[in-house]
């Protein structure tokens, strides 16, 4: 059976397996992106008095100078230009200043006009070039159902690298984004590990940019996350945020793997996995299960 269908005569997937299109030598590091939400304090003035009170940085300076990161992705409305450009510029000022690297923006699939997303990409261009430079790629701006609004996003993509997420359910729905004019995949493994390595190996053998995006992944989930990161080859490392949301949940695997449940120069360390399957470290890992809320005596 196959598979995959290539969207020309000059690609053919016969005889080809997932490994073919990973990398030769899968990283032991990666960069590490941070997730700064819509709604996520940027300095002391955002602040309202019930952030947790925890170790854990709340403010977006602290978390940069604390974990050491390099990139942000930034998460904007799409329906608010004059906020969602403010939000760009005010957060490449912390990065700036922090030492950040790259930043990308989120649209969240809520733009319908690609004139919304260029304009905002002009500004930026005219007005900061220093943000604009630093802006790797921009994530789904338009709506998910790309059937339903194919919208022609060849101005963006001229403009910037322009990944699909919400809309990258399986490779065919890749195959329609490049005939619109999208470039690169953000894959998930929420979508299945076999739909993200079809996905990949489709926009691998087209040319298109890879990145593995988050969806949180705490405890066992995160691993098979980065691997997927490692070995596909993305654009710049992975996004990883569940330390930011419930770090402590994926305490028993940190134990085991603490280089890939914290981030530390910004990069995450998948240096102790190995063995067989995707190198859990499963037997070294002590977890305590709560009582099954059900048992089954059997037929």
């Amino acid at each position: 059976k196959d598979f995959l269908e290539p969207a020309t005569e000059a690609v053919s997937f016969a005889g080809k397996y997932p490994e073919d299109f990973f990398v030769a030598e899968p990283p032991k590091q990666m960069p590490a992106w941070h997730l700064v939400g819509g709604v996520d304090p940027l300095d002391a003035s955002e602040l309202t008095g019930s952030e947790p009170d925890d170790e854990h940085p709340v403010l977006l300076a602290d978390w940069i100078k604390t974990d050491g990161l390099k990139c942000l992705k930034i998460k904007l409305r799409g329906t608010d230009a004059e906020w969602d450009y403010a939000r760009l510029v005010k957060i490449g000022g912390i990065a700036v200043a922090g030492g950040v690297e790259w930043l990308t923006a989120d649209f969240n699939c809520t733009v319908t006009e690609p004139d919304y997303v260029n304009t905002i990409l002009d500004n930026l261009r005219d007005e900061h070039p220093k943000f604009f430079e630093m802006l790797l790629y921009v994530e789904q701006p338009f709506p998910y159902d790309l059937k339903q609004h194919a919208i022609d996003t060849h101005s963006v993509s001229e403009r910037k690298p322009l990944y699909l997420d919400e809309s990258a359910h399986d490779w065919q729905h890749v195959r329609l984004g490049r005939e619109l004019g999208w470039t690169g995949v953000a894959l998930k493994t929420c979508k299945t590990q076999t739909g993200a390595l079809l996905s990949a190996c489709w926009a691998k053998a087209h040319g298109m940019g890879l990145m593995v995006q988050d969806l949180t992944n705490p405890m066992l989930a995160q691993i098979p996350h980065c691997r997927l990161a490692a070995h596909v080859g993305t654009i710049m490392g992975v996004e990883t945020n569940a330390m930011q949301f419930y770090p402590a949940a994926s305490a028993a695997e940190a134990a085991v793997h603490p280089g890939l449940y914290q981030r530390r120069g910004g990069e995450v360390d998948l240096a102790t996995l190995g063995g067989s399957g995707f190198g859990y470290g499963a037997a070294a890992t002590v977890r305590e299960l709560p009582a099954p809320a059900a048992e089954h005596s059997g037929l």
